[in-house]
C-alpha cells in the first residue's frame, strides 16, 4: 500500500496525541508560549520509538532485548541562541513543563524582541516517499528472527572449516515522530529500519583474523532474501580468511584503487562532514569560502540524497519537518551546495535541504547528512586496477579520523592487495591512508560505474544517526600510505 504524508501525519496524530490527551490546539498553544518573551522560531517535537534486538553467539541466543522510548522536545531559539528542554513523559502537562522550561531559559540574559504573537500550523502536503512501510519486522515472530540469525551462523561455518567463531545480530526498529512549529510546520512520519550485523573469525597459519559485514535499511526484516543474505556472509568471511593471509602493507606516497560501497566512508568523513551547513556558520569548515570554486577534479560529483528508496539514512521528512531532499554538494568538481537545517539556512540566507536530525527527543537536532556518495563515471572497475602499475587495493575500511577544521583524515584498510602490474596480488595489512580531504578529491583520476551504497552510523556532538555512505571504484593518485613494512 502507498502511504502518503497525510497518511503517516495521521498516524502520528493517533499515536503521538490522541493516545495522550492532545490535539492541536493545545500543540498551538505550547508554541505560541514558546514566542512569549520573542523569538525567532520554535518547535515542538514528539517521538515514540520501539527497538527488539537479537544476538547469536556460538551456535545460541546471547542476548535479547527490547525496549520502548518516548518523549516531548522544546525549542526556541533567538539569533544562534538556543534553549531546549524535554521530558519522557507525553501529556498535556509535560507540554506545558517543557515549553515554560525553555521559555524560560530563552529569557536568560537577553531582551525580551517581539511578544504575543499567536501559531496556526498546517499539515505538510508532501513528503519524499522514500519508504512506505509501517512496520520493521514485517510479520516475523520471535522463532522466525532466531531462525534467520541461526541461518547465518550456519552459512558463514559451511564456507571454509578456518572460520571458527561466528556472531550474528539483528535490529528491528519502528519510530513515530510528529514535528510542529511556529513557521506553521505541522508533519509526521513513520520510520522503520532493520539491520543485521555478521561478525566472524577465522583461524589458521598459526594466526586469527576477523572479518564483518553489515545490511539493513528502511524496509521489513522478510525482505533479507537468499541472496542477500549470501552477499553479507560471503563479505564477512572473506575478509577474515584473506586476512590469514596477508602481508605487511608498503608505505609512502602510491596510488591507491578505493573499492566501490563502504570504502565511501572516506568521503563521508573527510568531506561531508565539512559541507554540513552549521561548521560554516562557525567557520570551523576547512570548506569556508570556497563556493564556486574547484575543490576536487573534474568528474567527481558529491550528492546527499535522503530520497533513496529503503535506504538507512532516507527521509521522508526530516526531525523539523522538512521533506527529504536531493542536494549537490559537488558538481563536476566544483562545490555547489551545502547540506543545511532550518537554523542554518535562515541565519546563512540558505535554502533548507531536509538535513536537520536528531538522535532522539531528548537531543537538539543539527544539520546531518543522510545517503552521501559519489556517483558513477564512465569507467570499468577492471580497468581502472589495470591502469595501476604499482599501487594498493583498499577494498574495505574499518575506521578512521578527520579534523572537520583541517580537513586532515586517516583511515584503516580492513581489507587491502598490492596492485602489481595491472593486477591484484598479496592481501596485505596495517594500511593506513592519510591526507587532507578537500586535496585528496583533487587526485581523483578515475571513477567506475560501479556505484554501491554501504550503511553506518554518523557521530556528530555525542549523537549518532544512521546514514548510508557510497561510491563507484575510484583511482587515486599521490596518497599517503602509512603500513607495516618499509
Amino acid at each position: 500500500m502507498l502511504l502518503t504524508a497525510t497518511d503517516r501525519l495521521a498516524h502520528a496524530q493517533d499515536q503521538l496525541l490522541a493516545a495522550n490527551d492532545l490535539d492541536i490546539n493545545q500543540l498551538e498553544n505550547g508554541l505560541a508560549s514558546l514566542w512569549a518573551r520573542g523569538g525567532d522560531y520554535g518547535d515542538l517535537y514528539f517521538e515514540m520509538t520501539t527497538r527488539d534486538t537479537w544476538s547469536l553467539e556460538r551456535g545460541k541466543v546471547a542476548r535479547a532485548a527490547f525496549s520502548i522510548s518516548q518523549g516531548i522536545g522544546a525549542r526556541a531559539v533567538t539569533g544562534d541562541n538556543t534553549a531546549f528542554a524535554y521530558s519522557s513523559d507525553i501529556s498535556p502537562k509535560a507540554l506545558g513543563a517543557v515549553t515554560a522550561a525553555a521559555r524560560a531559559m530563552q529569557s536568560q540574559g537577553q531582551d525580551s524582541g517581539e511578544t504575543g504573537r499567536g501559531v496556526a500550523i498546517k499539515p505538510v502536503g508532501q513528503d519524499s516517499q522514500a519508504y512506505s512501510t509501517m512496520e520493521a519486522a514485517g510479520g516475523m515472530d520471535t522463532i522466525q528472527k532466531v531462525a534467520l540469525l541461526r541461518k547465518l551462523d550456519d552459512m558463514a561455518r559451511a564456507v571454509d572449516p578456518r572460520i571458527t567463531e561466528v556472531n550474528a545480530q539483528l535490529a528491528v526498529e519502528d519510530s513515530t515522530i510528529l514535528v510542529s512549529a511556529t513557521d506553521a510546520t505541522l508533519a509526521g512520519d513513520v520510520r522503520p529500519q532493520v539491520r543485521i550485523n555478521l561478525s566472524v573469525v577465522a583461524e589458521g597459519n598459526a594466526r586469527r583474523a576477523s572479518g564483518s559485514a553489515g545490511g539493513g535499511g528502511r524496509f521489513t526484516l522478510d525482505e533479507f532474501d537468499q541472496q542477500s543474505l549470501e552477499k553479507l556472509v560471503r563479505k564477512a568471511t572473506s575478509v577474515a580468511l584473506t586476512n590469514l593471509q596477508a602481508i605487511p602493507s608498503p608505505a609512502g606516497e602510491m596510488t591507491v584503487v578505493l573499492g566501490n560501497g563502504f570504502p565511501g566512508v572516506l568521503l563521508h568523513e573527510a568531506v561531508g562532514h565539512g559541507l554540513e551547513g552549521d561548521f560554516h556558520r562557525k567557520r570551523e569548515s576547512v570548506f569556508n569560502g570556497m563556493m564556486g570554486e574547484r575543490v576536487a577534479a573534474p568528474g567527481v560529483t558529491v550528492v546527499d540524497d535522503a530520497t533513496v528508496l529503503g535506504a538507512r539514512g532516507s527521509l521522508n521528512i526530516d526531525d523539523e519537518g522538512v521533506m527529504g531532499q536531493r542536494t549537490v554538494l559537488i558538481e563536476d568538481g566544483r562545490l555547489v551546495g551545502l547540506m543545511q537545517d532550518k537554523i542554518s539556512a535562515r541565519i546563512m540566507n540558505d535554502r533548507m535541504t531536509g538535513n536537520g536530525r536528531r538522535q532522539s527527543y531528548s537531543d537538539l537536532p543539527m544539520t546531518r547528512m543522510t545517503n552521501t556518495f559519489l556517483e558513477n563515471g564512465p569507467y570499468d572497475p577492471q580497468e581502472i586496477i589495470a591502469s595501476v602499475k604499482n599501487g594498493i587495493y583498499a577494498v574495505e575500511f574499518s575506521g578512521g579520523t578527520v579534523d572537520i577544521t583541517s580537513g586532515q583524515f586517516n583511515f584503516s584498510a580492513e581489507q587491502a592487495f598490492l596492485i602489481e602490474d595491472g593486477k591484484v596480488t598479496a592481501p596485505i595489512e596495517g594500511a593506513t591512508l592519510i591526507g587532507v580531504g578537500n586535496e585528496a578529491l583533487k587526485h581523483i583520476s578515475m571513477i567506475g560505474n560501479d556505484l554501491e551504497m554501504g550503511i553506518g552510523f554518523c557521530g556528530k556532538n555525542g549523537q549518532t544517526v544512521p546514514v548510508c555512505v557510497g561510491q563507484p571504484t575510484i583511482r587515486m593518485d599521490q596518497v599517503v600510505v602509512g603500513g607495516g613494512g618499509a
